[in-house]
């Protein structure tokens, strides 16, 4: 008997490293440092509780039905309305509801990427993009970057090399570093994207948690500024860091002509986002409720990265660095010595806490020494514990 031979693009596909850490993070006695998860315990869950109340006493069969592919124009509207307060250029009939933004990642890519299409992306860089874009089978060539933002003359050398179709990145607190992209870098990418008939692929799921510094225009805005208004950027968002992930609803602005084909490839995809999900979404944001929960969780954030880089500080000394970010959920962390942190983490796991080695978020030639850490999930005491352990699993692997 023949065995079912897989396509091409499935082969050689690896699962996330961050998704299977999850699986050690289950354990009770493990601090887990790995996941890019939001609080549960900051969860609005009377706000949530009032708007699924409110759906069944009303009895709105109609939100038990398929629905439209764009979205339920009330769920479009509030995000609309809640997008124009931050600046955020959003209109219900510019936008495409997605079940979760990492679906609207694979809707671009499905659209844009061709077999062997180059996307250029930061250094490192989101692990699941890398997924999505090597999946779909394009080329993914890697861009410096560091606190000040992306080498644009760089991204300007590979523009002028020809074949980039989009240039992927997250302006604000990135996903692993917490690098957040300066205005005058975000307007000079932008005119650089359109100069060259390249899209970039805005992933803002982390501006709403800043608790430090102003907050700066997102690439989307600034391209809608431009003669002609936007050209050039996908801008995809959620809800799943200020509101929950379980509810899989996020969304997508594209430049009007890729709104279209965008549409049709959801239709193939999973024809619509949950009705129910939207209207529980809608009804929340329509409450009033998430401007205040915003601030309950940039607050916590706060206290939180505090925590823990008081924590790593007093354990390590000089044997870790790494950043201070204004906003989001994550420490970007480099060793000592140029100890590898995958040997770290076999320690760490030994010790009970975990952490995801930073060469998951590298498409090629990864820094071996970094590592990510989340303070999301963190109390002061657990953050304490969690530097000691992680402090004993780096001198082991010293030590030997």
């Amino acid at each position: 008997m023949n065995d079912i031979v897989l396509a091409m693009r499935a082969r050689g596909i690896k699962s996330s490293a961050v998704r299977e850490l999850l699986e050690f993070s289950k354990n009770p006695d493990v601090i887990s440092l790995a996941g890019g998860i939001p609080a549960s315990d900051l969860f609005d869950m009377d706000g949530i509780d009032d708007a699924l109340g409110a759906i069944l006493r009303d009895e709105h069969r109609d939100l038990f039905q398929y629905g439209l592919t764009e979205g339920e124009a009330g769920l479009r509207q509030q995000i609309g309305n809640w997008a124009g307060t931050l600046g955020i250029p959003a209109s219900p009939e510019s936008m495409l509801i997605t079940s979760g933004s990492q679906q609207g990642l694979d809707l671009v890519a499905r659209v844009l990427f061709d077999q062997g299409d180059r996307v250029l992306v930061e250094r490192p860089t989101y692990v699941a993009a890398l997924q999505v874009f090597q999946f779909i089978g394009a080329r993914i060539d890697g861009i410096n970057g560091g606190p000040d933002g992306l080498d644009l003359d760089q991204v300007e050398r590979e523009l002028k090399r020809g074949g980039v179709k989009a240039i992927y990145l997250t302006p604000n607190f990135a996903n692993p570093t917490g690098y957040t992209m300066p205005l005058a870098q975000r307007v000079r990418l932008v005119e650089l994207a359109q100069r060259h008939g390249c899209a970039i692929i805005e992933d803002d799921p982390y501006g709403q948690l800043r608790f430090g510094g102003e907050a700066i225009p997102s690439l989307l805005s600034i391209a809608s500024q431009q003669p002609g208004g936007n050209r050039t950027v996908c801008y995809l968002s959620t809800l799943s860091k200020v509101f929950s992930p379980g509810v899989r609803v996020g969304w997508i602005v594209p430049p009007a002509a890729l709104r279209p084909p965008m549409a049709v490839a959801k239709q193939a995809f999973d024809l619509h986002t949950s009705t129910l999900t939207q209207d529980i979404v809608a009804r929340y944001l329509a409450s009033g409720r998430l401007a205040s929960r915003i601030e309950v969780l940039r607050t916590a954030y706060r206290t939180r990265r505090d925590a823990l880089t008081k924590a790593l500080r007093d354990a390590f000394g000089n044997d870790l660095s790494f950043n201070e970010p204004e906003g989001g959920m994550f420490l970007w962390c480099r060793f000592a010595r140029q100890v590898p942190a995958e040997k770290v983490l076999e320690a760490a796991i030994r010790e009970k806490v975990v952490f995801v080695p930073g060469n998951a978020f590298y498409a090629s030639d990864p820094e071996r020494d970094t590592l990510r850490v989340s303070y999301s999930m963190l109390g002061e005491q657990s953050a304490e514990e969690a530097a000691r352990r992680l402090k004993r699993a780096w001198d082991a692997v010293v030590r030997d």
